[in-house]
């Protein structure tokens, strides 16, 4: 068992998308081994997954290569056919680069990825249900030093105005490593406090799973 600390962590978005390989076929295995004709990656290259399998799309990945044609999806556990029918996770990957580091980070709070419930009163019985009906999305709000002169920042506003979509990366102590994709979304008003540092938040809002490596 080990314990990590949150100092020296790194959190990192990515705008950049290789054009899509597709995926012709994705083995019920864990990992999951998707064949992709000529894909050209090599092992622990980051990649974007879309896939007809809803919990595994929109996801990033790291993918460790078999051959030429197939590579193994990391931390993607396909066994269950009832959450992953058997001939229906085709689609794409994308490998992801040219990270860039959020700057100024000073606090992250994370919500979401826990548990949906739907409860159930039958007549019958004198105690509910609670059904278990998915996950709730998940949700990371950093706040940063503001500086409105830090380009990373100014591209990130950028994002923010597009409404588009980015992978996130989040390097901690170990190493470990954390990866989502979706939404960003930036402040451009400061918060002012006296006895603090001027503030800006930006919150990510995950479309598909957060994965830990």
């Amino acid at each position: 068992m080990a314990y990590n600390v949150p100092e020296g962590s790194l959190q990192q978005f990515s705008a950049t998308f290789a054009s899509a390989k597709t995926i012709t076929a994705v083995t019920n295995a864990n990992p999951a081994v998707a064949t992709s004709t000529a894909h050209g990656y090599t092992t622990n290259d980051e990649i974007l997954l879309t896939s007809g399998w809803e919990d595994a799309t929109d996801t990033v990945f790291r993918i460790e290569v078999v051959d030429a044609n197939s590579f193994k999806i990391l931390g993607l556990n396909t066994t269950n056919t009832s959450f992953f029918p058997a001939g229906t996770g085709t689609g794409t990957a994308q490998k992801i680069s040219a990270w860039q580091t959020i700057p100024q980070v000073l606090t992250i709070a994370s919500s979401g990825g826990d548990p949906k419930f739907t409860e159930v009163n039958p007549l019958s019985k004198r105690n509910g249900l609670s059904i278990p009906t998915g996950f709730n999305s998940s949700n990371l709000t950093l706040t940063l030093g503001h500086d409105a002169t830090n380009a990373t920042y100014q591209q990130m506003l950028d994002i923010s105005r597009s409404l588009s979509k980015v992978a996130f990366r989040q390097v901690l102590s170990g190493p470990s490593y954390q990866y989502g994709y979706g939404y960003m979304a930036t402040s451009e008003v400061p918060q002012l406090n006296a006895g603090q540092v001027n503030q800006v938040t930006s919150s990510l809002a995950f479309q598909g799973r957060v994965i830990s490596y």
